[in-house]
């Protein structure tokens, strides 16, 4: 046999042998675990609204409105509506105090409703019925420098510890 041959040989021999399919698989499982090492370095980032946020002007808000284009992104109702005799512009949390599934606004009613378990609340965020055991919590909002509403997700305030009382809870139309 000449160089060549043997050459030929050897390589069909090596590739195509058990030993070339066992080591292929560990270079691949090595490759594999390099990559995963390097992607454990880059941890998931997760991209959060801010809990500071504007929401618009005053003149934006009729009275006796819930506004609903807040829901989605920050998880908040703005609500422009009486409570206690007075009105008020408040901001409402959209999560049931039951379980924490998402209110919806039923506008035909004139209520938030809990799709997870019935719990329903007025307007003012005040339970009326379902298993949830208190009203809906309110975030702090007031009326920045430059005449925007802003809401502070960061604060939240509930009305069975007598918070809506205070004043970061609501701003007085």
């Amino acid at each position: 046999m000449h160089r060549r041959g043997f050459f030929f040989s050897t390589l069909r021999w090596l590739f195509g042998s058990p030993l070339a399919v066992g080591l292929t698989s560990l270079a691949a499982t090595f490759t594999v675990w390099l990559l995963a090492s390097v992607r454990f370095m880059f941890p998931n980032v997760l991209i959060e609204p801010p809990l500071r946020f504007r929401v618009g002007r005053m003149e934006q808000y009729v009275p006796g409105q819930v506004e609903t284009r807040h829901a989605d992104r920050h998880g908040v109702w703005i609500v422009n509506g009486h409570f206690e005799g007075r009105l008020q512009l408040y901001a409402l949390r959209v999560e049931c105090t039951h379980l924490g599934c998402t209110t919806i606004w039923l506008e035909s009613e004139q209520k938030f409703k809990c799709p997870c378990h019935g719990s329903g609340f007025y307007k003012d965020g005040i339970h009326f019925e379902g298993p949830a055991p208190r009203p809906l919590e309110r975030y702090a909002i007031h009326l920045a420098d430059d005449g925007q509403i802003e809401v502070d997700k960061s604060r939240t305030f509930r009305h069975e510890l007598g918070e809506w009382e205070d004043p970061d809870s609501f701003i007085p139309v």
